[in-house]
């Protein structure tokens, strides 16, 4: 059975069947699919924001009339899959009504959320203290204010209370009445912002706000354990997957930039009032937050301007840690509580990559140490002797999956694992279910084993035979999954400008890491670890990535793994107020370098850009293993 959904109506409409989904919507004439998709919660991916870019919204018509194709579209798809009815939702307008096939890569389901990490210990120190306290109820002869009372026992606990919040007064007579004045006084930095009955846990919560996923960990902060950790995609995606995107929305409009804020408001309350109803907790339970994020997913989830953040010089509002009540964001935390955002380092490096070298101990190591969060944007830390440089590199979204032919971000189906071999091709995909597309983990082991096999030269060029590279249209292109393995339609595969992709993503996180060692005058053999921090970097093959260049050609050992480093960081921020205090001396401590102002970048990007394992230094690049000298 289906549900029709209506969205703003004109004088002529139309409905739309969405195929599998089994939705129908009304659409108003003049709108793109996508935007009567997105105004009736079909929730189609958009990672350039609709500007025809991308190629993440395709969909399939299976019938009734539309606009003609757009100049986007055939350059897109090849003559046979718009023969086949494949158009983008942001370039198509209805012109009656239609059916439509959304097929999975083009949903935003759920991916893959990486919420694990390295996990460290921590001393307990969080801000919100606990005292239990006894009172003596009121009485004809005693009328004293119920805060009078509460001030009395706190100072018989040895503490001083400095002041109340004013939503926790509130709620605070009938709570003390209730638990016949044996209660858990909350304070934080002397002030009282709630009471709890004595046998309630008392909680925090870390989040991560990625740009693609939110990771967030409850915890009891008596004890310091973990609870529940859950992950969820970032809502945000369908109006751009990229952050520049977003942040070119926000500044069009305060409307648009308060959706954005809200969407992602929303979002983390329903992930909250899920996770408390489903443990059996109440929100006035949950009293502490932690937030870490790239910068200008901090500025759009706090509804600061970004406008600076766009251009150079690329200026933040804040950069130093900044304290606010969850009331005032709307978010669904007791009424006292106080929400805590890291200080972030640069216009394109947050509080997330401060998380990551707090969490790693990094920062603390006499080092030479590398630390990567790998994404469309990739931070790196060179760590030595206390001293920390820093760059933000525009990796692309080559990792997300986006530019890719039959890309598609980590979700279920896709190919994330692959060897080719004389016997044909091996793949895994995520879930082991039939594949639907390739994801960058997978991406980065095709260029590996197209490069090991020789159908790759170093420059990236497809060279000599084989039954699996074709030409298609005049492109050349390496067939993974044939058609009649994908019920006679789109074969899957990687073509001459899904390499470009991919080489140009990973010179750029290349070329910034040489561009820190020779900020230091390193070699990149005095490197001693390589910390691989992100969901992304969690999942590639190391080995893979060193043999295509994209990482020194250091020992396999030297490189470590850390998941999510970044919502680890927030945890233990939660956790220790010294640890807090520790993010905000690594901010100061970092010394960032803009490569956009750097002389040099270029050169080293073009160098990056080859295959193969080497070493670049300013005479250029130096096969190693065998490898031909250049």
């Amino acid at each position: 059975m289906t549900s029709v959904l209506t969205v703003k109506m004109s004088n002529k409409t139309f409905i739309i069947e969405f195929e599998p989904l089994g939705k129908r919507i009304v659409c108003e004439e003049g709108q793109t699919l996508l935007q009567c998709a997105h105004g009736a919660g079909v929730q189609i991916l958009s990672v350039c924001g609709g500007m025809g870019l991308c190629g993440s919204c395709k969909v399939r018509v299976l019938k009734g009339p539309t606009s003609d194709l757009t100049s986007s579209e055939i350059e897109q798809f090849t003559l046979p899959e718009i023969q086949r009815g494949w158009r983008l939702a942001c370039q198509l307008k209805p012109k009656g009504s239609l059916t439509v096939y959304v097929p999975l890569e083009s949903l935003a389901h759920n991916y893959r959320l990486q919420i694990e990490g390295l996990e460290r210990e921590v001393e307990l120190n969080p801000n919100v203290k606990t005292f239990e306290i006894e009172l003596s109820p009121p009485a004809l002869e005693d009328p004293r204010a119920d805060t009078d009372r509460i001030e009395e026992g706190l100072r018989n606990k040895g503490f001083k209370c400095k002041g109340f919040d004013v939503e926790a007064l509130r709620d605070m007579p009938l709570k003390l009445r209730e638990s016949s004045w044996k209660v858990k006084a909350l304070l934080r930095e002397g002030e009282l912002i709630g009471i709890l009955p004595r046998e309630e846990a008392v909680l925090g919560l870390a989040v991560d706000l990625g740009t693609t996923k939110i990771a967030l960990y409850l915890v009891d902060l008596e004890s310091g354990r973990t609870i529940q950790a859950v992950g969820l995609p970032n809502p945000q995606i369908l109006y751009g997957e990229d952050i520049i995107t977003r942040i070119q929305k926000a500044i069009k409009s305060e409307e648009n930039a308060q959706m954005l804020q809200k969407s992602i408001i929303d979002s983390i309350n329903e992930a909250i009032i899920t996770l408390l109803k489903k443990l059996n907790f109440s929100k006035d339970q949950l009293v502490e937050g932690v937030f870490v994020g790239n910068t200008a997913m901090h500025h759009l989830f706090l509804g600061l301007p970004v406008t600076y953040l766009a251009s150079a010089p690329f200026v933040p509002v804040i950069s130093q840690a900044l304290e606010v009540k969850a009331r005032d964001l709307g978010l669904r935390f007791s009424k006292g509580a106080y929400l805590r955002f890291f200080p972030n380092i640069a216009g394109f490096v947050g509080g997330d990559h401060v998380a990551a070298l707090l969490a790693t101990g990094a920062w603390t190591e006499k080092g030479p140490v590398l630390l990567l969060d790998i994404g469309t944007n990739t931070e790196i830390s060179l760590i030595r002797e206390g001293k920390i440089f820093t760059v933000s590199t525009p990796s692309g979204p080559a990792f997300e999956g986006g530019h890719i032919k039959h890309g598609m971000r980590a979700a279920s189906g896709a190919i994330e694992r692959i060897k080719l071999s004389d016997n044909g091709v091996w793949i895994k995909t995520i879930d082991d279910v039939p594949p639907i597309g390739i994801c960058g983990s997978g991406l980065i082991d095709a260029v590996a084993e197209l490069f090991r096999i020789g159908l790759l030269d170093e420059s990236g060029r497809f060279k000599g035979r084989h039954p699996r590279l074709r030409d298609n249209e005049g492109v050349k292109e390496f067939v993974l999954i044939e058609e009649k393995e994908m019920n006679n339609d789109q074969a899957i595969t990687i073509t001459q400008k899904d390499v470009r992709e991919l080489q140009l993503a990973k010179a750029s996180i290349r070329a910034g890491i040489q561009k820190l060692l020779k900020e230091m005058d390193l070699d990149e053999d005095a490197l001693e670890k390589v910390y691989i921090a992100g969901a992304f970097g969690s999942y590639i093959d190391v080995g893979n990535a060193i043999y295509i260049g994209m990482l020194p050609a250091l020992s396999r050992e030297k490189f470590i793994q850390v998941g999510n480093a970044a919502g680890v960081g927030a945890k233990i921020a939660l956790l220790s107020k010294n640890k807090q205090e520790e993010a905000d001396l690594i901010a100061k401590t970092c010394h960032y370098i803009e490569l956009a102002a750097s002389k040099d970048f270029q050169r080293l990007l073009l160098e990056a850009s080859f295959l193969g394992k080497y070493k670049i230094s300013d005479e250029g690049r130096r096969y190693v293993n065998g490898d031909q000298d250049q």
